[in-house]
């Protein structure tokens, strides 16, 4: 029997993460050069959290391996996957990495901040997606909310003004100099604390990850980019 999306939430937050929203692939739509769905999945749902509201149960079960979130990840979604009758798809994955950010603004109508990350209508940065589910077949959803860009109404930007090292402009990032920063003793406090940028943005500050949240997401950054 095909879920419900609200049988999908239900199974989803038993794992501490929370069903995101959602959105139709039209037939043959991931046979395309280009395709914004995997192939055979009409319905797809993403998988996510919100204000860092899994962490608590992440920091309980993580083992010691590489890349923990991201096994703890696959450990608590495989199984929800397969008791849906869903493929389950990963941003971690790749290359060739699926297209999250496509996904999210097609599911829910989120668009980027100056600085990069989707905007969330109230918790602003502080949300993720951690993997998302795909069906075959067609899945009543609910119509996508039409909120306004919070970014728009924001006319300091302080996001842009908040790294030290002016590593964000409107067009650019300069990783090159974020992670020189990371790596210096004056970049402790984004190091050990979080992206000062991030931290700047007005948005959803009550819904900021907690503090060693944000160490663990700024050490993972370094180590992807910062050899």
């Amino acid at each position: 029997m095909t879920p419900t999306f609200d049988t999908i939430k239900t199974a989803v937050e038993k794992t501490g993460l929370t069903r995101r929203g959602g959105f139709h692939a039209d037939p043959g739509e991931g046979a395309s050069a280009a395709p914004i769905a995997p192939d055979g999945c009409r319905t797809l749902i993403l998988i996510g959290d919100i204000g860092g509201d899994f962490w608590p149960r992440f920091r309980a079960e993580r083992r010691d391996e590489p890349d923990p979130l991201d096994a703890w990840t696959r450990r608590v979604l495989g199984p929800v996957a397969s008791d849906l009758g869903a493929k389950v798809f990963y941003p971690f994955d790749g290359p060739p990495h699926w297209p999250f950010q496509q996904w999210a603004t097609r599911a829910e109508g989120l668009r980027c901040a100056p600085i990069g990350p989707l905007m969330h209508p109230a918790a602003g940065p502080w949300h993720s997606y951690r993997g998302a589910l795909g069906f075959a077949d067609k899945i009543d959803l609910p119509p996508v909310a039409q909120t306004a860009h919070a970014c728009d109404g924001c006319s300091e930007k302080p996001c842009l003004s908040g790294c030290p090292v002016n590593a964000f402009s409107a067009a650019s990032f300069a990783l090159d100099a974020c992670v020189g920063h990371l790596k210096s003793p004056e970049g402790a406090p984004c190091l050990t604390g979080g992206c000062l940028a991030r931290r700047a943005c007005p948005v959803g500050a009550d819904r900021a990850y907690a503090p060693d949240h944000q160490e663990f997401l700024a050490r993972a950054f370094l180590r992807a980019f910062g050899d």
